[in-house]
């Protein structure tokens, strides 16, 4: 999949924050792309009020909570959320519908029209966010009485 190379990539060098960069990203994509982007940027705040967010690899934004979350790439005819970690996550609504045969990362491609369980993608990214922070977290060395 080759990402959509009409729009023009932000110059991270103007001191632009990352928030400031994936808004001119939603912007320049001026479409229901931008549309999608923005409203699942929207859902993974309100599932995780703390998330952060980071401008990598040139063109990607990135959430990140004790390590990254979820990317937000677009493409031509599909925005991509990629979770580092997805093939870890349980997915009981089936959100998951691309990069399957991975070890370690699962994404959600959202072609236009279509609509996504937003309780359930919520719950994804909680739980991405749970899987960061159990690995950042040092088990207790205490023994169990």
């Amino acid at each position: 999949m080759k990402k959509d190379e009409d729009v023009k990539e932000p110059d991270a060098s103007q001191g632009q924050s990352a928030s400031e960069l994936i808004s001119n990203r939603i912007a320049e994509l001026g479409d229901w792309r931008g549309e999608t982007l923005s409203r699942m940027r929207r859902l993974i705040k309100e599932a995780d009020p703390d998330a952060v967010e980071e401008w990598k690899w040139g063109r990607t934004p990135v959430w990140s909570h004790d390590g990254i979350i979820c990317t937000g790439e677009s493409y031509k005819d599909v925005v991509k959320l990629t979770f580092a970690k997805g093939a870890s996550l349980e997915d009981p609504a089936r959100l998951f519908n691309s990069s399957l045969d991975g070890n370690v990362r699962r994404a959600c491609d959202i072609h236009e029209g279509e609509v996504v369980d937003e309780a359930a993608f919520k719950a994804l990214v909680r739980e991405a966010v749970d899987l960061n922070s159990s690995r950042t977290s040092k088990p207790s060395k205490k023994a169990k009485s």
